[in-house]
């Protein structure tokens, strides 16, 4: 009996621990045909499964939307915008309600 309590007793220690149970939601996405061909195509290329995927597209998708940002970040998503036609008046900045107040003008002139 002291032989195989021994062994159970060494087997119990030596067992590696079950790691912790991951909770998994089940989640139903609808995407149109376009963003299921570009998920077919990343996870081709990638090897990975279409929910791991997904997982990491909305973790880097958090970590962009929640992080705090300076006040008037979402302006150097406007710079250069325009590009460099040259008919943009170079004051545009400065004088942008004269300019949209002309452009108001004019277009209730064409509509006449």
């Amino acid at each position: 009996m002291y032989g195989v309590h021994s062994y159970i007793h060494k087997t119990t220690l030596m067992a590696k621990p079950r790691p912790p149970r991951r909770v998994r939601e089940p989640v139903q996405a609808y995407l149109d045909e376009a963003d299921r061909a570009l998920l077919e195509r990343v996870a081709r290329s990638t090897g990975l499964s279409r929910a791991e995927i997904l997982r990491r597209g909305l973790r880097a998708f958090a970590q962009q939307a929640l992080t705090e940002r300076p006040p008037g970040w979402s302006f150097e998503s406007l710079i250069g915008v325009l590009g460099d036609d040259p008919s943009i008046p170079t004051d545009l900045s400065e004088r942008h309600d004269e300019y949209l107040a002309q452009a108001l003008e004019d277009e209730i002139d064409r509509s006449r």
